[in-house]
């Protein structure tokens, strides 16, 4: 069969490319000044450590949720307008969080972002997919696309960090109104817009439904992680697997669903969600982890422990930009495997970290786990919204994005949950007798409350605290190594059926009609 013949992208929209890659540049920023932010924050608004996960992961889980339907709501509202109505909202709500006065006002402040964010990504993803039809150059645009993720990583710890060794930790969040002000601006003179054709009624009751199943298994997971496996627990799962069934079953019966269900019969789309989702969750732990292993520590600034995440998200910047050319040559599921590989040595290294002087190694480590990050990113982002037809690419980009921030939820519910474990279960007994039970309490809590109390602590305990709290991060990297290692043997089995980018046999279900339906200047 011969390739479908596809207009090539122009100036204009590379120069699209570059305003569309404004949102991933601001949420890369947003994930790492937050994890910079953290200790700051923790010793102003004395969140538990419970709190502080939802802090960290509110974001993730609402974005999680609400990305289905933004995804197909672009689809018919128009992607250009939907990403531009995000965008406002995403800059008014971060002001809202930067003057958070309590932890409550920054969590529900996380999770309004979190809805905001979820008009951003698929909107932009889609619209790329729109722009560039040819598989090579869009295979190239979503590699830059994910780089621009990389971008943000490297600025926000330079950026933030600056700031918040002048400012107060809520300036972080102030990061996003100028990229916001920007894009704003942008979008209507270099981005087309784009409402699928025939795409029917809004179904408000598939998106009651697909929230009621996410968000109950969301609280599953918060609640084993802090009180195992009680009634309650195995509760919301069932209600989170029935409510799911309900959606699908709903899907299966609409003329325009919400979800379209036939894409995970594409054996490319679900074989890239999976390693999307798998892999992203050992990175969403690291992140956490070793940020306060800079910090709380190894007692480093922001700013400077913003400068030792450089060399790890240069290495994600190359592999995000280099994986979609390799993959030219040699096919992307051994591409994957090959990544996936290195960054299991990376979580091996981050095992062998100890409480004096371990940052070579948390450099070297971690750059290796960002560089298996790039690649999927890229890879496993283009695969999924390739197999997708025109029409259908706002959900398939919204799948893209929901197994991606649900997996670096989970990895920060399910490894920062295992390192909590494994320091109280280190530092319980360390505790003298006769401590002041609020010295005890935050000492057994967190390392981060133990850090906030300063004089306070006992002679030694604070070095026990930081030995407890690098024993944590030593069992959750070994943890996502084995994880990692088998992935990328998996990945190497459910990715060997695809042949490399812009070959002369494409997949059938990949090919893309010569021009868009109904795309408007």
């Amino acid at each position: 069969m011969s390739a479908t013949t596809v207009r090539r992208a122009g100036p204009r929209e590379w120069g699209g490319l570059a305003v569309l890659s404004l949102p991933t540049v601001l949420l890369g920023l947003d994930v790492t000044v937050l994890y910079l932010a953290l200790p700051s924050l923790a010793e102003d608004l004395r969140p538990s450590s419970t709190e502080a996960l939802w802090i960290m992961d509110a974001y993730g889980f609402l974005i999680a949720g609400f990305l289905i339907t933004m995804g197909t709501l672009g689809d018919r509202i128009g992607r250009r307008k939907l990403l531009m109505i995000g965008v406002a909202a995403f800059g008014v709500v971060s002001v809202v969080a930067a003057y958070s006065n309590s932890t409550e006002l920054l969590i529900a402040s996380r999770a309004a972002l979190g809805i905001a964010g979820a008009t951003l990504m698929p909107s932009t993803l889609s619209l790329i997919s729109n722009m560039f039809a040819d598989a090579r150059q869009r295979s190239l645009a979503i590699g830059v696309w994910a780089t621009c993720f990389a971008l943000g990583m490297a600025l926000g710890p330079v950026v933030g960090g600056a700031m918040l060794d002048h400012f107060w930790w809520g300036s972080a969040f102030l990061l996003a109104v100028p990229v916001a002000v920007v894009l704003l601006v942008a979008a209507p003179l270099l981005v087309p817009e784009y409402r699928a054709p025939q795409s029917g009624r809004f179904d408000l009751l598939s998106v009651v439904l697909s929230l009621v199943a996410i968000l109950p298994v969301i609280y599953a997971v918060k609640r084993f992680a802090k009180e195992g496996p009680d009634l309650s627990t195995v509760a919301a799962v069932i209600v989170g697997v029935v409510f799911g069934a309900l959606f699908v079953r709903r899907q299966g019966s609409l003329e325009s669903p919400l979800l379209d269900m036939r894409l995970f019969a594409n054996r490319t789309f679900s074989a890239a969600l999976s390693v999307l989702l798998v892999g992203l969750i050992g990175v969403g732990g690291s992140m956490l982890l070793i940020t306060q292993q800079l910090q709380l520590v190894e007692d480093l600034p922001p700013v400077e422990a913003g400068l030792w995440f450089g060399p790890p998200a240069l290495m994600m910047f190359v592999a995000a930009i280099g994986a979609p050319l390799v993959a030219r040559r040699v096919p992307p599921g051994i591409v994957v495997a090959a990544t996936l590989t290195l960054s299991t040595v990376g979580y091996v290294l981050l095992t062998q970290v100890d409480a004096t002087g371990g940052i070579a190694l948390i450099v070297i480590g971690f750059g290796l786990v960002y560089l298996g990050l790039g690649a999927i990113a890229a890879l496993g982002t283009d695969l999924v919204v390739g197999a997708a037809p025109p029409e259908k690419a706002g959900s398939a980009s919204a799948m893209s994005e929901t197994v991606q921030e649900l997996g670096l939820a989970l990895g920060v519910a399910i490894l920062g949950s295992l390192a909590t474990a494994v320091y109280r279960g280190g530092i319980d007994d360390k505790i003298p007798a006769g401590t002041p039970s609020e010295v005890a309490e935050a000492t057994g809590d967190s390392l981060a409350g133990a850090s906030s109390l300063g004089n306070q602590m006992p002679v030694g305990l604070l070095e026990q605290a930081k030995e407890a709290a690098t024993s944590g991060l030593n069992i959750a990297m070994l943890v996502a190594a084995v994880g990692c290692l088998v992935l990328a043997f998996l990945s190497g089995v459910v990715l060997r059926h695809i042949g490399v980018i812009g070959g002369d046999e494409p997949e059938a279900d990949q090919a893309v009609p010569e021009e868009p339906a109904r795309s408007e200047v």
